[in-house]
């Protein structure tokens, strides 16, 4: 019991699976506010970038989730006259500028997307990044529905039988009924699913998975880095990666007009991914998914952190919205 109560908390935090490697939580500092008012909440500072500029939305409204902090990356030469392609990406204070994370490192979204664009090989795309919640992070990105198919034991020995404390579902309502709305009429944006995706890493993978295939007229690409098969503590993890393939047994999008990116490496908490992977990669083959729809990349001696996915994320994006 004391290990299960362990990885929860650990997982909450977003100690393990928020950012990287086995760090202290008491490091991860989210900012998130607690009021939505502007007067009374904190204002999250804006990201140094190398190109483009951050907008931060402090204490952004929802009758879904609590009010969340999300910064809205644009690129160099944002115009309205243009339309841009949309990524969402959650733990969204790890994407920009390292000086303010938690661990001193950062996806460099701003750096690859900027690159990507100037080289001609993807969309013109803006980023819209979703900070976690701190100790809800793991309620928020764990997948409902796979956790409703666990066998009630093991609902027990997690949140509980038929648990009403997940919040995946409402996750989801705040970014594709709340938040999705508000970039389209604020944003030169291309608003359709053909030009929208949604990207995270770890448990933040899971959530990206779960988003594309609960709202596939909505999204239309998912990226899906170091994604946490095991869902809680690998070592406790029994009938969990079961679940989530129960799951998209029944609930991938359409292979046709859909695509999937899924990476992992081997090192620190990647070292548990290859074997999960290589059964939901078989399972996306048997379900026509075919190199234009799905890729999985391997990377040999990549660990758990921003630097691996800093690293693969070129690749991810042009995947995602190459042209």
């Amino acid at each position: 019991m004391k290990t299960r109560n362990f990885w929860l908390t650990a997982l909450a935090a977003g100690m393990l699976f928020a950012c990287s490697d086995e760090k202290a939580a008491e490091e991860n500092k989210d900012g998130i506010p607690d009021e939505v008012s502007e007067t009374e909440t904190p204002k999250s500072p804006v990201p140094e970038v190398s190109a483009g500029r951050v907008e931060v939305i402090t204490g952004f409204r929802s009758e879904q989730i609590g009010p969340r902090t999300v910064h809205i990356w644009v690129p160099e030469g944002y115009d309205e006259r243009k339309s841009y392609s949309v990524l969402y990406m959650h733990d969204g204070q790890m994407l920009f500028d390292a000086s303010s994370s938690w661990n001193k490192q950062e996806w460099g979204v701003d750096e690859v997307a900027t690159k990507l664009m100037r080289e001609g090989k993807i969309e013109d795309l803006m980023v819209v990044g979703v900070f976690n919640a701190g100790q809800l992070r793991h309620k928020e990105y764990f997948p409902e529905k796979a956790y409703y198919m666990l066998p009630r034991e093991k609902q027990e020995s997690l949140y509980g039988f038929e648990s009403d404390q997940l919040m995946a579902d409402e996750y989801l309502k705040f970014l594709v009924k709340e938040l999705k709305p508000y970039i389209d009429r604020n944003y030169a944006t291309r608003p359709d699913a053909a030009h929208t995706a949604v990207m995270g890493s770890s448990m933040g993978g899971l959530i990206s998975l779960y988003a594309i295939s609960e709202y596939p007229d909505v999204f239309g690409g998912a990226g899906c880095m170091s994604t946490h098969w095991p869902g809680v503590d690998p070592e406790d993890m029994d009938g969990v990666p079961e679940a989530f393939l129960d799951y998209m047994k029944g609930h991938l999008p359409a292979p046709e007009d859909h695509k999937i990116y899924f990476d992992h490496g081997d090192q620190t908490l990647d070292a548990h991914y290859p074997p999960l992977q290589e059964k939901v990669d078989a399972l996306m083959a048997e379900k026509g998914f075919t190199p234009a729809s799905w890729v999985t990349v391997a990377a040999p001696g990549a660990a758990h952190n921003e630097e691996a996915w800093n690293a693969r994320l070129p690749g991810a994006l042009t995947f995602l919205f190459g042209k």
